[in-house]
């Protein structure tokens, strides 16, 4: 057993390493073990491409015979973009596969385990599962729930502010904070924010140097106020898709679409409808979403019950005033037993700010 979890922690490792690269797929790691040894290891590198398994296989070729794998999520069963990994590993030779946490997908779902039992492969599962399980929240959350994961992110001083009484909110938090959320935006499929952070702040929300594909810009707008100049616009380093109301400015409307933009019209009468924006988001192959926005979308989201995580990073600092925004506004709850609150919380240190990870039901 002590070896077992030695090489599952490692195909952990390397599925970890592929964040940011999956989607929608989940992210996956495989090590093969022949005596011992090492002699493939695989993972997940982009959707469409080989299976962390076929990788770990093609790297063992005739070692695999009578070999251990070690993969972090149950074997697929089903022809897609490529082929079923459950049919290679039976005609590898493999004699033994430990697996951490079955797929939740429908098209596998205990499936694979079956057919390697079935060709009389020996298979153990559980291996490492909490941590595996943790590898894959938002890809099992899309699953069960058919919404995106959605992680809201906010950076507040201590009495809880995002921006002077003259919205001035460069910086709040210390350099190391934001290197931080430089890889959250890079690991979600779309960051959304509101149009008073573009008009604000001229908000360009991509990740700076980054040679990965950008997350898709989403701006929420219920009556198309965003300025034609502004940088998400301008800029041509990702794609942005405005969301707005049934309320939506003509003109501006025709102007967007006149220069190319794509602007997503939901049902709300006077405010953006934000599940339809999910959805739109989860037909387009968006498993996590980013909300990088003021109070008012922050409370949105919230009041909503559509935030399944929220990283805040509290910076030593008073701002004071008392019409400096705040990073929940909206109407608020009447009474204190009706407070949003998290199912579990973690604290870190980033630099000087504390790091505040909440996840919620």
């Amino acid at each position: 057993m002590k070896d077992d979890v030695f090489y599952m922690k490692i195909a952990i490792a390397n599925a970890k390493a592929m964040k940011g690269q999956t989607s929608p797929n989940p992210l996956v790691g495989a090590v093969i073990v022949q005596g011992g040894e090492i002699v493939g290891i695989g993972a997940h590198l982009k959707a469409g491409e080989p299976h962390a398994e076929i990788h770990a296989l093609q790297m063992a070729g005739e070692k695999a015979k009578d070999a251990d794998m070690y993969v972090t999520l149950e074997p697929c069963t089903h022809h897609g973009k490529t082929g079923p990994c459950t049919e290679a590993i039976i005609n590898s030779g493999i004699k033994r596969v430990l697996i951490a946490t079955q797929d939740p997908n429908p098209l596998v779902a205990g499936k694979g385990v079956s057919l390697l039992k079935q060709a009389g492969i020996e298979v153990e599962e559980g291996i490492c599962k909490r941590e595996a399980d943790r590898l894959n929240v938002p890809f099992f959350h899309l699953i069960q729930t058919d919404f995106p994961y959605v992680i809201l992110k906010s950076a507040i001083s201590l009495d809880g502010k995002i921006a002077t009484a003259r919205q001035e909110s460069k910086w709040i938090t210390g350099t190391e904070a934001r290197e931080e959320v430089k890889r959250l935006r890079q690991e979600a499929d779309a960051v959304i924010t509101g149009v008073e952070t573009i008009i604000q702040d001229d908000a360009g929300l991509i990740v700076k140097d980054s040679i990965m594909t950008q997350p898709i810009r989403v701006i929420l707008d219920s009556t198309l106020r965003i300025p034609l100049h502004a940088k998400c616009l301008t800029d041509h380093m990702a794609e942005t898709i405005i969301c707005t109301s049934r309320t939506y400015d003509q003109k501006k409307y025709d102007q967007l679409i006149q220069k190319g933009f794509h602007v997503f019209i939901t049902s709300g009468e006077h405010r953006t409808d934000i599940h339809e924006v999910l959805k739109m988001l989860k037909e387009r192959s968006v498993m996590s979403v980013l909300v990088e926005a003021g109070g008012n979308v922050s409370a949105s989201f919230l009041e909503a019950s559509l935030v399944n995580e929220a990283v805040i990073y509290m910076a030593p600092l008073l701002i004071g005033g008392k019409h400096a925004p705040t990073f929940f506004e909206g109407e608020g709850v009447k009474k204190l037993k009706e407070a949003i609150r998290p199912a579990d919380i973690e604290y870190s240190m980033v630099g000087k700010d504390l790091k505040m990870t909440m996840r919620f039901q």
